[in-house]
């Protein structure tokens, strides 16, 4: 699992990265109460907004850590947007992205690392 900055995670399966907040994130938010995930066929750009989190607390952009095509959304969160709470590393998940260049997650933390980041903040 990899991490960015904006506190998203990446997990790489093969060719494709499942793509989630981080756990940090889902705590910082409060009790999500919409999520909205992309669409398969979409492309994103490492980067850019692909998806939005809301809480009682306030709405947040979700950016990729990956380019690529997006082939799955996860449609359990429009139903249960509190997944992202209760497992934010796990079921929570936001996307399944096919990446475009595997390198980019060079660039990106692992745990040890995202926890050394966390504890700057």
């Amino acid at each position: 699992m990899k991490f960015t900055k904006d506190h998203e995670w990446v997990r790489l399966e093969g060719d494709v990265a499942t793509v989630g907040i981080s756990k940090h994130a889902a705590d910082a938010l409060g009790d999500v109460v919409f999520v909205e995930t992309p669409e398969a066929g979409k492309s994103v750009s490492q980067g850019d907004s692909f998806a939005v989190v809301e809480s009682v607390k306030a709405a947040s952009d979700v950016y990729a850590p990956v380019s690529g095509e997006v082939v799955e959304g996860n449609a359990a969160l429009g139903n249960a947007p509190e997944t992202v709470n209760a497992d934010p590393e796990g079921e929570g998940w936001f996307a399944k992205i096919k990446v475009a260049d595997v390198s980019q997650l060079d660039a990106l933390m692992d745990r040890a690392a995202y926890d050394a980041f966390l504890a700057t903040l």
